[in-house]
């Protein structure tokens, strides 16, 4: 069970690294089935970015872990590592990240990691955002490009002028250089502009409050006392002797409250 709980890691970069890995082999497919180079190219792209993200993934797990050996080894690091290596092929290996996210499944359940993606809200919206942004990258770009390629008049006509338009227009910059000129492409172009606009709004509210949100938290946090017990107990002391102090004052005040009562009320004529 120890094995088990170093070997994962936090359930929203798990579930990540596992979608990662499905569309990784899903890509190793595509590329097999497509056979225009310009779709093909995408796909290479795209999965040369995946492999930094699971090389990175590699050397997180391997300082992370308690034992390096035992991570490279048996909780097949070895796979990890040649996983990340951009060949096209060396996808087949995420398999063992997919096998790692069913283990979490197992230990946890499906239900115990759906609320735990839900409650972890900060870390789910920025993961899920870069997966979209992958998806609507590679798919958008297949689309668009196989639509566009048809058209003699088309700008859109490889790998880097789909990317570049589709990664312009989701940012909502779009420079204009890129445009498609067929009316399947601006249906296409349409939606990854809509699509757009709700993830770069996201990612702009999620960065706004990750630098708001430290100056809440500091507020709402209760002050930490660094008074050791030797000293609660000398200002304990200090508080008795002055409440001690002013019962006394209170005291001689009621006294000599009583006294000019009763000056006044046995000398009349005098008080006036």
């Amino acid at each position: 069970m120890n094995e088990i709980r170093d070997e994962l890691k936090d359930t929203t970069y798990e579930l990540f690294i596992g979608a990662l890995s499905v569309l990784s082999i899903v890509n190793l497919v595509l590329f097999v089935v497509i056979s225009i180079p310009d779709l093909k190219g995408i796909i290479l792209i795209l999965n040369g970015g995946m492999s930094l993200i699971f090389l990175a993934d590699f050397f997180y797990r391997l300082l992370s872990a308690r034992s390096k050996p035992r991570y490279f080894l048996r909780q097949m690091g070895w796979a990890d590592l040649l996983a990340s290596v951009p060949v096209l092929g060396a996808n087949i290996l995420c398999i063992f990240r997919i096998l790692r996210v069913s283990r979490l499944r197992k230990k946890f359940g499906t239900r115990r990691m759906i609320k735990d993606f839900l409650a972890n809200r900060s870390g789910s919206v920025l993961l899920s955002l870069l997966f979209l942004m992958i998806l609507v990258l590679e798919f958008g770009g297949l689309a668009m490009l196989t639509v566009e390629s048809n058209s003699p008049y088309a700008n859109i006509t490889n790998a880097s002028d789909v990317l570049w338009y589709i990664y312009v227009t989701v940012t909502t910059i779009g420079y204009g250089d890129e445009y498609p000129v067929t009316n399947a492409g601006r249906m296409i172009g349409v939606v990854i502009m809509t699509v757009g606009v709700g993830l770069f709004g996201t990612l702009t509210a999620y960065i706004a409050k990750y630098f708001i949100k430290p100056e809440d938290s500091e507020a709402d946090e209760p002050v930490q006392s660094s008074a050791t017990p030797a000293d609660l107990n000398v200002q304990m002391q200090e508080i008795k002797q002055m409440l001690v102090a002013s019962e006394k004052t209170n005291a001689e005040l009621k006294a000599r409250i009583e006294d000019l009562d009763n000056f006044i009320r046995t000398n009349p004529n005098g008080a006036s």
